[in-house]
């Protein structure tokens, strides 16, 4: 490491290292973590001289930093936690804190949390690694299997020599494409592994192999031997509902997400609008008063160090003042309305998903909210529910696989899926999964695949791409919201053409979805979703 760099990196920013500090930092060899580290740690502290006793006195918030850095980088760093005096202690400390929550279930007003509350400090080992994509292949498989398609379903090491008519199920670890434009995939099953080939000759099946992504586990049908399947056909696992279902109350759910407070653009006229809304203060809004539930699906604030020259951007500079100045907000919502929060990757959560609840320690005023329910992301939640009816499974995902989806399938790069994101919502309930590519998002491996769709959805929501967007997929409702904050210089660099302030309405007796639109500075507009 180059002290020289760090120094100049530190005085471009008007703060400074003790000698100590930099001696530790100059040992290692991750200088981009090493930035991210002392970048984050000075707007959280606001501190213009790092010492190590600086550290001593942030220990959560340095955990939180390191937390949220790559696998492979935390690794890196090791060394220079333990050098800080922070590894061992913070470690435990968070154990105990994540032990008392991890049986807590949540009901409340109409309001059910399905998803159990994830937040291990657990040593990751490539055991984890194997546990989980053999639990994903056995999970996909009860799925998969009652396919009537898939006839004469055998292991791979059934196989025999001879050639037959087979079908299997697996997990695609590798795609090439052939001088011919053949597609040959190797798949895997937990016996063993063969090459699946899908001939040029058969265009529409080639087509369809398009769709496929690493990971994905799948079903194949075809003739071959122990050695190589030719495919005449393959399946998805799919999600489709048989029918959608219409509770006896007319009660209401809004979804929205991305509000990005303490940034700068945050749109806060339009926010209080929202509120003022809610509250009944907007004549002819009857029904205002049948609203019960409202998603926030994430980046509910702009957070601290999330991209590099981040506090360029930030009206609100400390994480915990962030969530102050929501928390404020939301009070003003009535109380009878339920809130239910997930995170997203603004929120000072780590990157890793599945992810926890925010964060006690920075989120508190958000915790102190009675009419607040908090999830995980990914997180399933039934609402509505009564003596007669058995209320709708709400899939809530924040969304950060979706830009590795929307540049990698190539019916979502030509449709320019980001701009339609409900497209990327529909791939990834065809595989079942919210990021079945490992290289889509940063995943913690727990021994159960908590991104799998096990259970169908009759809503799924969304946020990240800041694009509104309605539709149905075999019956399942999704949705995608806007943003709260203006356009950013890079959302305009990247060409994205963000939506803002829009708010989809949800009538859970009739099904009526109407688009509630405060993004103009006089009164609230309405629009009919169509499917």
């Amino acid at each position: 490491m180059n002290t020289q760099e760090i120094l100049k990196f530190c005085m471009e920013r008007g703060f400074l290292l003790d000698n100590e500090v930099l001696n530790m930092f100059n040992e290692t060899s991750d200088i981009d973590s090493v930035k991210l580290i002392i970048e984050r740690i000075k707007d959280s502290t606001q501190q213009r001289i790092i010492t190590k006793n600086l550290f001593n006195q942030n220990k959560e918030k340095v955990f939180q930093i390191f937390s949220a850095l790559p696998r492979e980088n935390q690794q890196h760093l090791e060394g220079l936690k333990i050098k800080l005096g922070l590894s061992i202690e913070i470690s435990q400390e968070f154990s105990k804190e994540k032990e008392i929550k991890k049986e807590i279930r949540i009901e409340a007003g109409g309001v059910k949390v399905l998803s159990p509350i994830l937040n291990s400090t657990k040593k990751l080992e490539v055991g984890d690694f194997t546990k989980h994509f053999k639990n994903r292949v056995l999970e996909m498989k009860k799925i998969l299997q009652d396919n009537p398609s898939l006839r004469n379903l055998v292991s791979i090491n059934k196989l025999s020599g001879n050639r037959q008519n087979i079908s299997i199920i697996g997990i695609v670890s590798s795609k090439n494409v052939t001088k011919n434009k053949n597609v040959i995939l190797e798949v895997e099953d937990l016996t063993g592994k063969i090459k699946v080939l899908i001939s040029q000759s058969n265009q529409k099946l080639i087509e369809k192999a398009e769709e496929i992504c690493l990971d994905s586990v799948l079903g194949f049908t075809g003739f071959g031997n122990g050695e190589i399947l030719f495919a005449s056909d393959f399946v998805f696992p799919d999600s489709i509902l048989p029918e959608r279902k219409k509770s006896s109350n007319e009660e209401y759910a809004l979804f929205l997400g991305d509000i990005h407070f303490g940034s700068k653009l945050f749109l806060e006229e339009n926010f209080l609008k929202f509120i003022n809304y809610l509250n009944g203060n907007v004549p002819n809004t009857p029904e205002v008063e049948k609203i019960k539930y409202i998603f926030l699906v994430g980046d509910i604030i702009a957070g601290v160090g999330t991209y590099p020259n981040q506090e360029r951007d930030l009206k609100v500079k400390d994480i915990e003042e962030q969530f102050i100045g929501l928390s404020k907000l939301l009070s003003k919502i009535r109380k009878d309305i339920k809130i239910i929060i997930s995170p997203g990757n603004h929120d000072g959560v780590r990157l890793m998903e599945p992810q926890p609840m925010l964060n006690e320690r920075y989120a508190w005023s958000i915790y102190n909210l009675k009419n607040v329910i908090l999830t995980g992301n990914p997180a399933y939640v039934n609402i509505g529910a009564n003596d007669n009816f058995p209320g709708f499974d709400v899939l809530t995902y924040h969304g950060v696989s979706f830009h590795y989806y929307a540049n990698t399938i190539p019916k979502l790069i030509v449709g320019g899926s980001l701009n339609s994101p409900n497209k990327i919502m529909n791939y990834l309930l065809q595989n079942r999964h919210l990021a079945p590519s490992h290289t889509s998002v940063q995943y913690y491996p727990s021994e159960e695949d908590y991104l799998m769709i096990k259970k169908i959805p009759d809503i799924l929501v969304s946020g990240h791409t800041h694009k509104s967007a309605v539709s149905y997929y075999n019956n399942i409702l999704v949705i995608s919201s806007s943003s709260w904050e203006s356009k950013t210089p890079y959302q305009e660099k990247m060409g994205n053409q963000p939506d803002f302030c829009k708010v989809p309405m949800f009538n859970l007796k009739t099904r009526a979805i109407k688009i509630l639109d405060f993004e103009e500075s006089s009164s609230v507009n309405s629009l009919e979703a169509k499917e």
